[in-house]
């Protein structure tokens, strides 16, 4: 289905990147909302670390890994470690409440600091063999990121409850 475009003045480049980002956040919550605490923490697919709070706090994390420790240089303060990289899915006992405000915190977090670079600066905590990125190419990447799970939180979904959407 092809969608009609849009009659309206055309955008420039950090307010297409910055909404089409701001939408796929907002869709995390979305297909999160709602959803009985068990099934948050049930894991429907063959990997027991992909549930619906284990994505959440998985996108927060690299919310912070991406704006923060990449962006800024800060120190990376991710539950990860080299015995357990995926640390930050492993969320028993937290509730998906919870997860979805960290999450909105984390977002606001980005957000702001996107707002106060160039789309051109580059990441100050680049890792050491690697060319930095710039504030351009990490939106790009979040938007990926995040539109990649959105799909698998859209499957989890429908497999817990039966909800669909968006």
């Amino acid at each position: 289905m092809r969608r009609q475009p849009a009659q309206h003045q055309p955008v420039d480049e950090r307010t297409a990147l910055s909404e089409r980002l701001r939408w796929q956040r907002q869709t995390v919550r979305k297909k999160a909302e709602g959803l009985a605490e068990a099934e948050a923490h049930r894991s429907y697919l063959p990997s027991p670390l992909m549930t619906v709070a284990g994505l959440v706090s998985h996108l927060r994390w690299n919310e912070h890994a991406w704006f923060e420790v990449s962006l800024l240089g800060e120190p990376d303060r991710g539950p990860w470690t080299d015995d357990d990289p995926d640390a930050e899915m492993r969320v028993d006992g937290v509730p998906l409440a919870r997860l979805l405000d960290e999450y909105d915190e984390q977002c606001a977090r980005s957000v702001a600091i996107a707002d106060s670079l160039a789309l051109d600066a580059l990441e100050k905590g680049a890792p050491p063999e690697s060319e930095p990125c710039s504030l351009r190419w990490v939106l790009l990447h979040m938007i990926e990121e995040t539109a990649r799970h959105n799909g698998h939180l859209d499957v989890i979904r429908e497999l817990a409850d039966g909800v669909t959407g968006e």
